[in-house]
């Protein structure tokens, strides 16, 4: 099916969204604001709400009889908990209905009324936040990316913190300000030291980081951890994150106990939601880890990877854009299953909806393939050159971080849309 076509008009070889992909998000229309699940495909949106309205579900997939109630909600998470099982199930039912050579062309390939009711035009869309999230843990997986850092303010010799290869380091985002590609992103005032001086002022070192977001998809009981290798099963879906760093306000108040103030006030992820059976085939082996693990993170498999195509492009106010970066999602140290097994090692209930991040993906040159600008330029010592005859050390207010990734051939590539955010002044935040 992944090198299948469809029927649906208006599908460019080079869309993120082919049959092979078909991710789910939520969307509103103008028509109608009820937030409500959707599938893109193409160019179009299929409003699965109101598919499920059309068609007796129950019958067509009898294997999942909650199907119709969990496509009416405003958020996937209900769907979530459905389990890898059924997704994969209403994927391939979904895959089939929409391929040119559907094996029940009545549905809905035939059907010109209930085509023209049910397929949008994404350009009459609004995304919302696919998932009610709970929790939002981040985590530093990027070794490229943890090593610059480290010799930038420890020298080399202890650019990596001693437990760096033992444990997936990470710490515990605030869910309450993760927001939906398109939202606009206010530049944070907090607490930043100025030639030796504390003041209170709008951060001077506003940047963006590039990550890989996972959503989990079902809960787990409290007290009892999660296998690393049973944790797919906790997996729903991927999208790309942007965790918006104020860098200046972080490196004032991050000893002791790490990233706050300059981390939380906004965390922007993609709009569509990559089912995990969509990247399966693009499983790749990550950075290796000479170090001997404890057992509980010992994977069964070396492929614990994807080999996703990642970019960033940066768009100044007048409207000029450079992309300022390309890598892989396989520059990791640590999986997301290895991230599940750590978080639950303590006994930490998981539950739907919960989101995990990458850290910081950068690739091994250290130029042109680096995920954030304190990298770029070595924390605000050199400038990244910009078409327009522009320049950055770090984000000013119009500026417009967009992040891109896709992977598979034109035809059958799977993507994840724009990951977008504009920077506006302390003063307000717009959308």
């Amino acid at each position: 099916m992944a090198t299948a076509t469809t029927w649906v008009p208006s599908t460019p070889p080079n869309s993120d969204f082919s049959l092979a992909n078909l991710p789910l998000g939520i969307i509103t229309t103008r028509s109608d604001p009820t937030p409500r699940p959707a599938t893109a495909i193409g160019m179009h949106a299929l409003d699965l709400k109101l598919l499920s309205s059309r068609l007796d579900l129950p019958s067509l997939l009898p294997s999942i009889p909650s199907l119709s109630s969990t496509l009416s909600q405003p958020t996937l998470n209900a769907f979530a908990q459905l389990g890898r099982p059924a997704h994969r199930a209403f994927r391939e039912f979904l895959q089939d209905l929409l391929s040119t050579e559907t094996t029940r062309p009545e549905l809905l390939r035939d059907d010109a009324a209930l085509r023209e009711e049910v397929l949008v035009h994404r350009t009459k869309v609004m995304m919302e936040l696919p998932m009610e999230v709970g929790d939002y843990t981040d985590f530093y997986a990027g070794e490229h990316h943890a090593r610059a850092v480290g010799v930038m303010f420890r020298g080399a010799e202890n650019a990596l913190q001693p437990n760096y290869k033992h444990l997936p380091v990470g710490y515990h985002g605030r869910a309450s300000s993760v927001v939906v590609s398109g939202t606009g992103v206010h530049r944070p005032v907090g607490q930043i030291l100025v030639d030796g001086v504390v003041v209170t002022a709008a951060s001077r070192k506003m940047d963006f980081e590039l990550e890989l977001g996972c959503f989990v998809g079902r809960g787990s009981e409290m007290g009892k951890g999660v296998g690393v290798d049973e944790a797919e099963e906790w997996v729903f879906g991927y999208v790309l994150l942007n965790d918006w760093s104020a860098r200046d306000v972080q490196a004032w108040e991050y000893v002791p106990l790490g990233p706050f103030n300059g981390k939380n006030f906004a965390t922007t992820v993609s709009g569509w939601v990559v089912l995990a059976d969509a990247l399966e085939p693009y499983r790749a082996e990550g950075i290796e880890n000479g170090t001997e693990l404890q057992g509980y993170l010992k994977e069964g498999r070396r492929e614990n990877m994807f080999d996703i195509s990642l970019e960033v492009e940066l768009t100044t106010a007048e409207g000029d854009s450079t992309i300022i970066s390309r890598t892989s999602s396989k520059n990791l140290l640590w999986s997301f299953p290895q991230m599940i097994a750590h978080h639950t090692l303590g006994g930490c209930p998981m539950r739907a909806g919960d989101l995990l991040g990458s850290g910081t993906i950068s690739g091994p040159r250290g130029a042109g393939d680096q995920g954030s600008l304190l990298e770029m330029t070595d924390n605000g010592k050199k400038e990244v050159l910009l078409a327009g005859m522009d320049a950055r050390r770090f984000l000013k207010d119009g500026d417009t971080i967009t992040l891109r990734g896709h992977c598979g051939p034109d035809g059958a590539r799977v993507g994840f849309g724009d990951c977008r955010g504009r920077i506006y002044s302390a003063a307000g935040v717009s959308r």
